[in-house]
């Protein structure tokens, strides 16, 4: 075992680990809750605030790692130009149908994200998907038809509903397979990227195209909608800093199924601050969703292991 990874395997604190992914989860819905709470701004112009302003704590985390000098130089820049825009239009498809859904509705329909993961996984880069997996994304996708089918007035012609809520279930339910594909592309990044690299050149990026919708109709702000997307901007990069330690502390496979306390914690934020009430649906297609990652991740860990098994077997000598 190297130096590196005798410090590596020093830092395993998976309490700690928890810890900050749970906190880091309160802190992305306090993201969320902060821009529902803006009211109707256009997607590009909070774009601009979440990116801008993420990048004050990005910062500083670099520097608290002294790693100001080079967080900067990579060999890959238009690979993390691709990263920025599918990004982009990831973030701006999910706060525009943040803007139209209730807060439990919007969180939990992004969980199709580790589902389209694996299709896309098995599309584009040509992974091996077993039935395991692939019977865990096709009910999870069920769940996800259980929550948004009641909003898809478009698609039923039930009246009730607005049109809104439905082109917001539409724009979740994108955003989530743009930040798969955003997966794919990090996948490929963190292969010889740092992650003070990857982050800062995300929200740079994004700071800057997202500027660019500026002629598209951006509008006038009160004090506190400039308030609450600067704080929700500054929550991104906290969120973002607790995300990546986090995972110094523990395994993904540990850490990775506390993302789904967001569920809880935005159906209690949806209660108290907007009167946003979950329907059955919600609740039960959201159960079957969390069901189906929860099984995804456990697969995922269940072959890592059989992976480093068969690297580590030395056949005898003939």
């Amino acid at each position: 075992m190297t130096v590196a990874e005798r410090d590596f395997a020093a830092e395993r604190r998976p309490l700690m680990g928890i810890a900050l992914k749970i906190l880091s989860v309160a802190v992305f819905v306090a993201m969320s809750s902060f821009i529902k709470a803006a009211g109707t701004v256009p997607a590009g112009q909070i774009v601009f605030f979440r990116s801008f302003f993420a990048i004050f704590p990005l910062m500083v985390m670099i520097a608290w790692r002294n790693e100001l000098a080079t967080a900067f130089h990579t060999q890959h820049p238009w690979s993390h130009v691709l990263r920025g825009l599918v990004g982009v239009v990831s973030m701006g498809l999910g706060f525009f149908g943040l803007t139209r859904l209730p807060l439990p509705d919007a969180i939990t329909l992004n969980y199709a994200q580790p589902l389209l993961v694996v299709v896309f996984s098995a599309i584009f880069i040509g992974e091996v998907v077993r039935i395991y997996r692939w019977s865990a994304v096709i009910v999870g996708f069920v769940g996800v038809v259980i929550i948004a089918w009641p909003k898809l007035t478009l698609l039923t012609g039930e009246a009730g509903m607005g049109e809104g809520e439905a082109l917001g279930v539409i724009a979740v339910l994108l955003a989530a397979a743009a930040s798969a594909v955003v997966m794919l592309l990090v996948r490929r990044l963190v292969m010889t990227e740092k992650t003070s690299t990857i982050v800062l050149w995300f929200s740079v990026t994004a700071t800057i195209v997202s500027f660019f919708t500026l002629p598209f109709g951006w509008v006038p702000l009160t004090n506190w909608q400039i308030a609450a997307l600067a704080a929700a901007g500054i929550c991104g990069g906290i969120g973002q800093v607790l995300m990546t330690q986090c995972y110094r502390y523990a395994e993904l496979s540990t850490i990775a199924p506390f993302e789904y306390t967001s569920m809880i914690l935005a159906i209690l934020v949806g209660y108290f601050a907007f009167n946003d009430v979950p329907t059955i649906y919600t609740l039960v297609g959201g159960l079957i969703v969390v069901g189906a990652g929860l099984f995804i991740i456990w697969r995922e860990h269940q072959l890592g292991l059989k992976r480093v098994k068969a690297r580590r077997f030395v056949p005898p000598a003939s």
